[in-house]
């Protein structure tokens, strides 16, 4: 169905002709490989994070060896993450330019390589925060290259065989079970040197370089002239559509964050060690995973309009949970209760993302619906720290304004276009 038969604001044609050549129209490798390489891809760029394997090694490394306040660790994280708010711009380039032939596979192995290279330097460097600032962002930039290049054959593998839905959920699974793994071994980890996390996570990242290598056959394609980025460009500034879905990412993911507040309250108010953190991590991701699963049946039966709504309003409403966040039990059932909404909700968006993006911009389109919410939401988690650190806000008042400011979300997505509200996996 057309996008242009809605009769919109906000409608258009889902593709743009002028951003891809015929041949590039449909991915050249069959499902089931294609999966194998973007399943691996994502273990290898989320697995190796630092917000997985390293969340907890980082941020005790932050807080009880440099010393740092809530709003300086949560300064710090944002920085380091600097590559992936400007994710549209690798997505760019990894559309417009072939790379030694190739539009996924040489961008995956030589950022792979350059992963490696980063996490080894961390290794190494000084525990001071320059040093380590600056081996962390190249680091990222690095992982930010690798996971463009996955993105994008994520939405052309979607788009080719009309499964968003699920290939969300097979992301989103993916994604939850590495975070079911990362959650008790951050935590284990967090208690050797953080050089013993940077192995770990150059370890995982390789991972890639065999499957790519294996799995992945793509037809050579000649270098191209500067002007194919502008015709990227051109392409996205056109699609109407996901520029609105942007707007609703940002505007539920905008809400002042909690994470680096969670993390310190943990600590300080109910008195948990690394371990224990990493255990009731693992039982919110357990939930995410049995909630990826559900999404995979659900997506067949339901609308991503009521898809959304549902994961923005149950988002919203679990969230408010953390009001009664003030023991170790207590603690750890709100974790499972919220897991379920917060997976809703992020399976929805990339749900959304997938199908928004243009045809021939994959990696650029879904780069920046991506970037959009980790720039909201680690930029936000600054916020939320200076509300307690600066203006002696209490923890309630900033659960309130959080779960409060993400429900602005959902009026805009009956302003999606019709063919794209009403979308549904066959």
């Amino acid at each position: 169905m057309s996008e242009t038969t809605t009769g919109l604001l906000f409608d258009e044609a889902p593709a743009h002709a002028e951003a891809a050549t015929p041949g590039e129209r449909q991915p050249e490798i069959p499902f089931w490989r294609a999966s194998v390489v973007v399943m691996t891809g994502i273990i290898a760029t989320y697995l190796a994070q630092d917000k997985a394997l390293g969340r907890i090694p980082v941020r005790n490394l932050l807080k009880n060896t440099m010393h740092l306040d809530r709003t300086q660790t949560a300064a710090f994280l944002f920085l380091i993450g600097f590559a992936w708010y400007l994710k549209p711009l690798f997505g760019a380039v990894i559309d417009a330019f072939p790379l030694f032939g190739s539009r996924r596979r040489s961008y995956m192995l030589v950022g792979t390589v350059l992963v490696i290279a980063g996490w080894t330097t961390v290794g190494f460097v000084p525990h001071a925060y320059t040093p380590l600032l600056v081996a962390m962002t190249l680091m990222n930039c690095a992982m930010v290259m690798v996971s463009c290049a996955t993105g994008g054959l994520l939405v052309e593998t979607a788009q080719a065989s009309g499964a968003a839905g699920k290939m969300a959920g097979m992301r989103q699974t993916v994604q939850s079970v590495c975070s079911l793994i990362s959650a008790p071994a951050s935590g284990y980890l967090a208690g050797y040197a953080l050089g013993w996390t940077a192995l770990t996570c150059a370890l995982v990242a390789a991972s890639l370089i065999p499957v790519s290598l294996f799995f992945m056959r793509e037809t050579y394609l000649p270098p191209r002239p500067l002007s194919a980025l502008w015709v990227q460009l051109r392409a996205i500034a056109a699609a109407r559509t996901m520029w609105l879905a942007a707007l609703v990412s940002l505007l539920f993911y905008i809400a002042p964050g909690m994470e680096t507040a969670l993390f310190y309250k943990q600590q300080n108010d109910l008195h948990m060690t690394t371990q224990m953190q990493g255990w009731l991590d693992f039982c919110a991701y357990a939930t995410m995973i049995g909630t990826s699963l559900f999404y995979l049946w659900l997506c067949r039966r339901l609308r991503l309009q009521t898809l959304l709504a549902i994961g923005i309003g149950g988002s919203a409403m679990t969230s408010l949970l953390y009001l009664f966040y003030d023991s170790v039990p207590q603690a750890f059932a709100i974790g499972v209760i919220n897991g379920f909404g917060v997976a809703m909700a992020e399976l929805a968006f990339l749900d959304l993302s997938a199908r928004a993006t243009p045809r021939g911009s994959e990696s650029l389109g879904y780069a920046l619906l991506v970037s959009v919410r980790n720039f909201a939401l680690f930029g936000t988690d600054i916020l939320g720290a200076q509300l307690l650190d600066k203006y002696g806000w209490h923890f309630t008042s900033l659960v309130w304004i959080n779960s409060l400011t993400s429900l602005m979300a959902l009026p805009l997505v009956f302003l999606l276009p019709g063919a794209l509200r009403h979308a549904r996996d066959g």
